[in-house]
């Protein structure tokens, strides 16, 4: 079966087939990208790690998912998936059950997240009363994704398709925290992307990975700490701390890349021994 390479993004690589029209081939690299650069060097077995853990939560979720079983080429073996393909809305379904990254900021500066009323007092890495929806709207290749309010949601697929994610989001959201949480791991936020497939809302996409949501240890959590990581946020950390957002981004340091690619690794590992 032939596929053609059309498309390169800042981790993906997509393909496609004359002969399975309705079908792209995805294929996660081990590339990062953090602060809308693409960074080096790659980290190891990154887009393998990713794949499984994707594959994992489409089977734990009872949700339409544009996953198929059809043969993934030799060469893209673990790292790839068959998808159908479908009409994405334009929408990042961010759902946040605890205070971090620039939902902190906002907080801080406006008491609020995405016109979202978050209660007074409440410090980084606190639980939120419940989980709150925070839709973004996702750009054009090469610009950044902003957060919108539901109410600009609505103006931009409709109020049936706008609630409709909400619902999803919050479900899904719900149910992985509470498997997350018999791996001993707390989904902080993530965020999730739908289209259609016909007339059905399909998740789509990567989900619940560690590129895709915020995880962190319940333990550690439990006895204060705010700033471990199963994600990204090691390596954004990082370059807070050595790049002055001005020019290109320094190499990623050694000891950088290999915690990255032994939490990725130790994450999936935690989540593949709940029943």
């Amino acid at each position: 079966m032939s596929w053609e390479h059309f498309y390169s993004g800042k981790v993906r690589e997509l393909y496609k087939n004359p002969e399975l029209p309705d079908h792209i081939l995805m294929v996660a690299t081990d590339r990062v990208s953090a602060f809308d650069h693409v960074l080096e060097p790659d980290i190891p077995g990154k887009g393998a790690e990713l794949t499984k853990i994707t594959n994992w939560w489409l089977k734990k979720l009872d949700v339409p998912n544009q996953l198929t079983d059809l043969e993934i080429p030799q060469k893209f073996q673990d790292r790839a998936i068959v998808a159908k393909k479908l009409d994405m809305f334009p929408i990042e379904c961010v759902v946040r059950g605890y205070l971090a990254g620039s939902g902190f900021k906002e907080y801080q500066q406006t008491g609020s997240i995405s016109g979202v009323e978050i209660p007074a007092g409440l410090s980084l890495g606190d639980k939120l009363p419940e989980p709150i929806y925070t839709p973004a709207f996702k750009a054009e290749q090469g610009a950044s994704d902003y957060n919108i309010s539901f109410p600009e949601t609505i103006n931009l697929i409709g109020e049936k398709n706008a609630q409709a994610l909400k619902n999803l989001s919050l479900s899904i959201f719900n149910k992985a925290s509470e498997l997350a949480d018999k791996a001993g791991l707390i989904i902080a936020d993530t965020k999730f992307e739908f289209g259609l497939d016909g007339d059905e809302i399909t998740l789509a996409d990567e989900v619940l990975t560690p590129d895709s949501s915020r995880y962190w240890d319940k333990e550690a959590w439990l006895a204060g700490e705010r700033e471990q990581s199963f994600d990204k946020q090691i390596i954004r950390n990082w370059l807070d701390e050595n790049w002055d957002r001005k020019n290109n981004p320094p190499s990623l340091e050694k000891h950088i890349v290999k915690l990255a690619a032994d939490k990725y690794s130790e994450l999936r590992q935690r989540l593949e021994r709940v029943d």
